[in-house]
């Protein structure tokens, strides 16, 4: 373990006009203080939300199994009001979600920039900041699933995912799927890291080729209280660990692919 282990906000990374993201996120994390009715919550944000059309609510219930001597067991399910809304942007890129513990942004493909994702997140999260009152932020993380299609018939994922699964010494077998995960720690900081290397096989490899799927979540580790730059300063160490577990898990091959 590296104990000097430095975030270096000024290295600039590749730019990539074909990454392989399928889908970028922003998830905040704060518990609403302020009321959270479905009625109020949704005129709130249709109000203030241009370009952006109501999509769904969603409600939170509780289930409830009660067993009794000599009685058959007895299972009820209890509303607990409103959980969130959610709101699509009229170009179905994005989907923002205003949830009584938090906000989630979501960008679809095809991905544009980390300034626009960052930059509209952020735009909405006062929105959301404005109607809850959250005095506290209890996490805060970004996501990013890439997926790598690779051409037909072709199984030789060292070519493009670093590092690459293989099988088991002596049992030079092929592979018909894989998952493995890592969590990785950073030192000095309160950030952890989870990355997710696995395939999607399609129904038909006759017809479709196998694709390798990178899922990088970035998240802090602590609380911390709201303030003006609060978010913005982790979000921007967030990104910087992201591209590092990115361009430090595909090859040059792959890399070429992405421009």
């Amino acid at each position: 373990m590296n104990d000097r282990f430095k975030i270096d906000l000024s290295e600039r990374f590749q730019n990539l006009p074909h990454a392989p993201i399928v889908e970028a996120v922003i998830d905040v994390r704060a518990r609403a203080e302020g009321a959270w009715v479905e009625q109020g919550v949704r005129r709130h944000f249709e109000q203030i939300l241009s370009g952006y059309a109501y999509l769904d609510s969603q409600q939170t219930f509780q289930g409830e199994f009660e067993i009794k001597a000599g009685q058959p067991p007895r299972q009820s399910v209890r509303e607990l009001g409103l959980k969130g809304v959610r709101f699509r942007s009229t170009d179905e890129r994005h989907i923002a979600q205003f949830n009584r513990d938090g906000f989630v942004f979501s960008r679809l493909q095809p991905y544009e920039s980390w300034e626009q994702l960052s930059r509209e997140a952020t735009r909405l999260w006062q929105f959301y900041a404005e109607l809850a009152r959250p005095t506290e932020i209890q996490r805060v993380g970004v996501r990013y699933i890439n997926r790598i299609q690779l051409p037909q018939r072709e199984l030789q994922f060292e070519d493009y995912i670093e590092p690459a699964p293989q099988p088991p010494r002596g049992l030079a077998l092929p592979f018909g799927g894989f998952m493995h995960q890592d969590t990785l720690g950073v030192p000095g900081y309160s950030y952890a890291i989870n990355v997710i290397r696995t395939v999607q096989i399609p129904p038909n490899l006759e017809s479709e080729g196998i694709a390798l799927v990178l899922d990088i979540d970035v998240f802090t580790l602590q609380a911390f209280n709201l303030g003006k730059d609060a978010i913005e300063q982790r979000l921007q160490e967030m990104r910087w660990l992201k591209n590092k577990v990115f361009f430090g898990s595909i090859t040059k091959k792959a890399l070429e692919r992405f421009q």
